[in-house]
């Protein structure tokens, strides 16, 4: 049977590696796919450095991506240049030309899914972005596939390996954030400029991803609640740990009746639950579904092999459907496209969680009372509390407390009425929970 076809667009970590795989595990790949899958162009900035590195009898190597995209021997364009800019051009044009689509752009595929999906089906072509989530965990496809007999409740993962390195070190070694993330930078885990890792941008992208498969919505990257770890102080990280708790970045989506919840944020989670022991650069991802229950899904969520071995299995799955009928394919968000729900995403203020909140208080009496009557009239319970004694020559304490399931909206009114008493110094340090039970 006649070879499929691949182009690349980049050979940088990723597109090396699926070069690298492909190559090496080339016979294993064809017996799967039931034809080969050969990589005949690839499209780089610097050309003579790809030669050195990826020269290979049949690979014409570019600096001009056009020539890629608009190649009609090409069956399927691999776009791993990331980005928005010009990789939403180039993945249209390459659709409009009728070629297959495989990308890890998470961005793209975040905030531009809805259009290039509804091309995509227009034109009768596939989009496969499994390694865009997670790198190596074959997330997209269990949701998609694996879970489709289930009605997915909750998902909820550690799903960029930064800022979970970070915050890791942070609790094993008591250091500031800056120190370690200065450390990340040096290992190369973090960017010069690492802000759409340690502020959740990355994460909210991948979320965002996942809560419209699971769920059949569009892509509502702009409705996402988005926080990141910049300021989270170690004192929090080892005060959570008495408590019995680790703190996370976690993405959370989570559907209800009247809209879905789509939030990433610092979360503390009981140390006994697996999630919470997933350490250093790894992810993890739990799902939950009514018939099977919570499934957890773990593994290297960046690096070369690892995310190009996610982006060789859509290679694989692309091919084995290249000549289907596009009315059968698995479709881009698991549900028939004019089956998507029009569920909206709930306001932050509107979602229910448990809560965390440190507060330094003068050490008087009545205070404790004081901050326990605006909780109660807000009908926020207290579930766990820890009072400090002041240090030598001090005269106020950290008081920690832990609470049982409350509204955003209520929990910003007791912060705020909460740091105007005069008792109170400074900004009161909340941070939400998830028991992550099933």
């Amino acid at each position: 049977m006649k070879p499929i076809n691949v182009g690349l667009l980049g050979l940088g970590t990723v597109g090396g590696g699926t070069l690298t795989v492909l190559r090496r595990n080339q016979e294993e790949i064809t017996r799967r796919a039931g034809r080969q899958i050969r990589v005949t162009h690839a499209a780089v900035r610097n050309v003579e450095r790809a030669h050195g590195r990826y020269a290979a009898e049949g690979l014409v190597i570019t600096d001009d991506p056009a020539l890629v995209v608009n190649n009609p021997d090409i069956d399927i364009v691999v776009e791993l240049i990331g980005g928005i800019s010009p990789a939403k051009e180039l993945v249209l044009a390459a659709i409009a030309n009728g070629k297959h689509v495989v990308t890890a752009n998470k961005a793209l595929i975040a905030k531009h899914g809805n259009e290039i999906f509804a091309r995509a089906q227009a034109k009768g072509v596939m989009v496969a972005f499994e390694a865009a989530v997670a790198g190596g965990i074959p997330i997209i496809k269990a949701i998609r596939e694996g879970l489709s007999a289930n009605r997915i409740e909750w998902l909820a993962g550690i799903i960029n390996g930064t800022c979970n390195f970070i915050l890791s070190r942070m609790r094993d070694e008591g250091r500031a954030f800056d120190d370690v993330l200065k450390e990340a930078q040096a290992k190369g885990y973090a960017e010069a400029d690492p802000t759409f890792d340690i502020e959740g941008i990355d994460a909210a992208h991948k979320i965002t991803i996942m809560s419209a498969i699971a769920f059949g919505v569009p892509m509502q990257f702009d409705a996402a609640h988005i926080e990141g770890i910049s300021k989270l102080d170690s004192t929090d990280i080892r005060y959570a740990e008495q408590l019995g708790y680790r703190i996370k970045l976690l993405g959370i989506t989570k559907r209800h009746e009247t809209g879905i919840e789509l939030r990433v944020h610092p979360t503390l989670i009981p140390a006994k639950r697996l999630i919470a022991n997933v350490e250093g650069v790894m992810n993890a991802v739990l799902v939950k579904g009514d018939a099977v229950g919570a499934t957890l899904y773990y593994g290297a969520g960046a690096g070369a092999e690892p995310t190009a071995s996610s982006v060789v299995a859509d290679l694989v799955d692309v091919t084995r459907l290249h000549t289907a009928d596009p009315n059968h394919r698995v479709p881009h968000l698991a549900f028939q496209p004019d089956q998507l729900a029009d569920l909206e995403v709930l306001p932050m203020e509107e979602v229910v969680t448990a809560y965390y909140l440190r507060m330094r208080a003068l050490d008087k009496p009545g205070v404790l009372a004081e901050v326990t009557r605006i909780l109660a009239d807000l009908d926020i319970s207290i579930d766990a509390l820890i009072q400090r004694e002041p240090e030598e020559g001090e005269n106020k304490a950290d008081v920690v407390m832990l609470t049982h399931l409350a509204r955003e909206r209520a929990v910003n009114a007791a912060i705020e009425r909460i740091e105007a008493l005069g008792s109170i110094e400074g900004k009161v340090t909340r941070i939400r929970m998830e028991a992550l039970n099933g």
